[in-house]
């Protein structure tokens, strides 16, 4: 039995308790209890979440033998500083434990403890800035969903969370299962941690039905040209019209805003699959695999294989996770 100790404090965000979900359903699809979770704080007890819920603790002193530490954040992670009993708890339990995880800004108390010091590290997108500045010896990479290096794991904010989680079940029970208990969540994207916090799709955020289901298409059929006249018809608007409405709701033409998807979904290819980048520029729309570089240094300032040495050193350094 794999034991996952949640570490709690007064405030913690209670999106942080829905990654315990993740496990609860990984249980379900192995059949058999592989999971055991058990929340904690510092004295054990009720503990106040930010939405006033509160949730019963054990004591830290209780010294239970646990395989995985999840810390959670706090929504003001800059003045809610854990107690130093706690920095002391981590150092001493990164020792014994399998891995230790800061979910959203939990990363800052995984910092303070000095156990992301040397390393790669994300956090919820709008504190990256700051764990940068108050921790400059973390390589923190602010545009990540999660990171693993090593037995430090790392995520965004709020739902990355289950990312983070499942990417933990895939670990352990492999892939069949992770993809089962995404299944399972209803989760409608299983996405990886090389994965930008920032979705194309929520960027864009169309304020009609018309234009989000012509964005829904358009993502659907990346594989292939798609011409204004057709996503026009998928809105039941003139191409003259679908092209001043579009831009008028997302700030983009159609065609910027289809550039921004096909560079999403290629990145995202690049990252998790072995696809050559030919394969990669075909699946995603691109003319070809130049066409496709002269959109990634557009769109991220580096050139996919880049991207693809990046993302294999990340593998290699959590492969010990």
């Amino acid at each position: 039995m794999h034991r996952i100790g949640y570490l709690l404090s007064d405030g913690f965000q209670v999106m942080a308790l829905a990654s315990q979900s993740v496990f609860e359903y990984a249980n379900v699809v192995a059949g058999e209890p592989f999971y055991k979770i058990e929340n904690f704080s510092a004295a054990g007890g009720e503990v106040r979440s930010s939405l006033g819920m509160s949730i019963g603790t054990r004591p830290l002193s209780a010294r239970a033998a646990i395989d995985t530490w999840i810390a959670a954040g706090v929504n003001e992670p800059l003045t809610s500083l854990p107690p130093a009993e706690v920095l002391a708890f981590l150092r001493k339990a990164a020792k014994r434990a399998r891995r230790i995880a800061g979910i959203c800004t939990g990363g800052f108390v995984l910092a303070e403890a000095g156990l992301l010091a040397n390393r790669r590290a994300t956090t919820h997108w709008a504190f990256a800035r700051d764990l940068m500045s108050r921790f400059p010896d973390i390589r923190v990479e602010e545009d990540r969903i999660y990171i693993v290096d090593g037995p430090i794991w790392t995520s965004a904010g709020m739902t990355a969370g289950l990312d983070l989680a499942l990417g933990m079940v895939e670990k352990d029970l492999g892939a069949d299962v992770a993809r089962s208990v995404a299944h399972k969540l209803v989760m409608h994207q299983r996405r990886s941690g090389g994965q930008s916090q920032h979705s194309e799709m929520l960027d864009l955020a169309p304020k009609s039905d018309r234009i989000q289901d012509a964005l829904n298409y358009a993502r659907k059929h990346l594989n292939r040209p798609l011409t204004v006249e057709e996503l026009a018809g998928t809105a039941h608007l003139s191409p003259r019209q679908f092209s001043r409405v579009f831009t008028l709701e997302t700030g983009h033409s159609p065609a910027k805003a289809i550039e921004g998807l096909r560079l999403e979904a290629a990145r995202l290819l690049i990252e998790k699959s072995r696809h050559s980048l030919e394969v990669v520029a075909k699946e995603t729309g691109f003319r070809d695999r130049r066409h496709m570089r002269e959109a990634f240094m557009r769109g991220f300032g580096v050139p996919p294989q880049e991207v693809r040495r990046e993302a294999r050193a990340g593998d290699r350094i959590g492969v010990g996770a």
